[in-house]
Order: structure tokens, then C-alpha cells, then sequence
């Protein structure tokens, strides 16, 4: 891959320049090897998670509650969880797991989601289940953002663009758990299988998302929109 030099700042293109890969060569020249080996001393290296929640009660967080959350990073790693039955029997919901994404969120330095971003879905509801617990979520700056969805809506010509219907169209594996009116449901009183099946569910989007993002970005410039 050649480096995108159109996309960097002049001091990025100057470090490239000035620091060597195992073959002695500079980054610039040998970029692909500074993808591969990512270098700890980089100015600009970004820990990327691609994020996606499930909710319970509605699109809106005054009603509605998060079920799951997953982060998959670009090191494949995978952080995230579903709700207990005992924290939904008990009526603790998302306290406990919205505190745990909020730790989860600055592991990385750019979060990724599809149709996430403000005035969406993901990030505006997250923000505002943590401001109701009091917990303390990302501020301006503190982490960038991408949605894939915006990419999307920009650079393609499609009927729609849900993940599914994107993912679909380039041969991307999506929602092989598809979600039902009964998983849901079942899963408002903590059914084990259902808050299961949620769980993969989740995780099989951030995959999605995560190949998805891979396909698409290079045809645009990042940016420095905050979360």
C-alpha cells in the first residue's frame, strides 16, 4: 500500500520520512511494514474500535435501555458484554454495563460505528445513559469518531444504507442471527438463550462494521470529528 501522503500532515509525512523499518528502509517508502509493525513512538497511530449497541424499549434513552455493547478493535480484540438475568430481574438494567462501556471507549482513540455518530442512534444514547448514571463519558476531543453510514450515504448508490443492505451488496457475512420479535421480548424479562442470542448478534455487526470500514475508508479523509 502506498502511503496516503494526500490525507497526512506535514509533520506525519516528516516522521515517516525520518524513522526505519526492519529492512532499513523509512516508513514512507516501506509503508505497509509501518501498518504491520505500528510503531509504539508513532505520533499518529490510532487504536480503532468498531462499536455497535443493542437496546431494549425504543430508539430513545429516557424509555429504552442498552442490552449489549461489543468494541471490536482493529487488533481483533473484543470488549463487551450482554446483560445478566439477575441485573434485569433485579431492575439494575444498564447501570453496571454502561459504566464498564465508558472504560471500554477510551481504550481507543477513534471509535467507528454505523449510523452512530451525532444526532443518530449509538454514540447520542450511550452519552445519555451515562449522563443519567453520572459516569464519565468521553468529552470533546477525547476520542474521534467515523460512521460508516455517512461514508456510505457520501461515496456509494444503493437503495438504502443499513449495514445489512451495504454488507450484503459486497459480499460482507451479516446478521446471520437475525433479531426477532421473541428474542426481544424474551429478553425484557432476562432470558438466558435470548440475552445469548443478543450477545452474538451484537458481536456479529461489529464484524460487519469492522470489514465494512476496511472496504470503504480509503475513499475518504478520516477527519477529526469528535465523539
Amino acid at each position: 500500500m502506498i502511503a496516503p501522503v494526500r490525507t497526512l500532515l506535514k509533520r506525519e509525512i516528516e516522521w515517516l520520512g525520518t524513522h526505519y523499518c526492519k529492512h532499513s528502509m523509512t516508513y514512507l517508502a516501506h509503508y505497509n511494514c509501518f501498518l504491520e509493525e505500528k510503531p509504539d513512538d508513532s505520533p499518529f497511530v490510532e487504536k480503532v474500535g468498531f462499536f455497535d449497541i443493542e437496546t431494549f424499549g425504543g430508539f430513545n434513552a429516557d424509555f429504552g435501555y442498552v442490552n449489549s455493547y461489543a468494541i471490536r478493535g482493529s487488533d481483533g480484540c473484543l470488549l463487551g458484554r450482554v446483560l445478566s438475568t439477575s441485573e434485569i430481574r433485579k431492575g439494575k438494567f444498564d447501570e453496571a454495563l454502561l459504566s464498564e462501556l465508558c472504560k471500554s471507549l477510551f481504550k481507543f482513540n477513534r471509535i467507528v460505528v454505523h449510523y452512530g455518530a451525532d444526532r443518530k442512534f449509538d454514540i447520542p444514547f450511550v452519552r445519555t445513559r451515562a449522563l443519567k448514571y453520572g459516569y464519565d463519558f468521553p468529552l470533546y476531543k477525547d476520542i474521534y469518531v467515523t460512521d460508516t453510514w455517512a461514508i456510505c450515504d457520501a461515496k456509494l448508490k444503493l437503495r438504502n444504507n443499513r449495514l445489512g443492505t451495504v454488507c450484503g451488496f459486497f459480499g460482507i457475512e451479516a446478521k446471520t442471527h437475525p433479531m426477532t420479535e421473541d428474542v426481544w421480548l424474551k429478553s425484557s424479562i432476562g432470558d438466558k438463550d435470548a440475552l445469548e442470542y443478543i450477545w452474538v448478534h451484537n458481536v456479529e455487526d461489529v464484524d460487519s462494521l469492522k470489514a465494512l470500514y476496511e472496504k470503504i475508508v480509503p475513499f475518504v479523509n478520516k477527519g477529526k470529528r469528535s465523539i
